[in-house]
């Protein structure tokens, strides 16, 4: 019997790992009152903040316009800041407010312990070599 073309695919198997690692963890996101794209938003502006529009984008791996439309709702829910960029007014700027942090804390805590549940069958070398793969592959595109 022939074996199946995605039991061996690098793709398929990443989808099918960042599902198995995701799919409990929205669980909770949800049951926060934030939605996936949004988490992903806060997530990355609570290291880094303000960050370009367009880049937040790249890195919540979205469009721009869907993120922009987003954005719009998550300044009304207060938990970002919209500003112009002093160095390009064709820019703007995106920040986490006090109330995006103190919504996004609680899961930040909660996604590293899924992490670490999810990891637990890996040794802390293990873990790191995977992560250090997976930069390199995401940093190849």
């Amino acid at each position: 019997m022939k074996e199946r073309f995605t039991n061996d695919y690098l793709g398929y198997l990443l989808g099918q790992a960042n599902h198995a690692l995701f799919k409990e963890f929205d669980a909770q996101v949800r049951e926060a009152g934030v939605g996936s794209l949004e988490w992903r938003v806060l997530a990355v502006l609570s290291g880094e903040s303000p960050m370009a529009v367009g880049r937040l984008a790249h890195e919540v791996l979205s469009q721009q316009p869907t993120v922009t439309k987003l954005l719009q709702r998550m300044v009304a829910q207060d938990w970002v800041a919209l500003h112009d960029d002093p160095a390009d007014q064709r820019r703007t700027l995106v920040s986490i407010t006090p109330t995006g942090q103190k919504t996004v804390a609680p899961l930040l805590r909660r996604a590293r312990a899924h992490e670490n549940a999810m990891l637990a069958d890996l040794s802390a070398a293990e873990v790191q070599r995977l992560k250090d793969q997976l930069r390199r592959l995401a940093q190849a595109r």
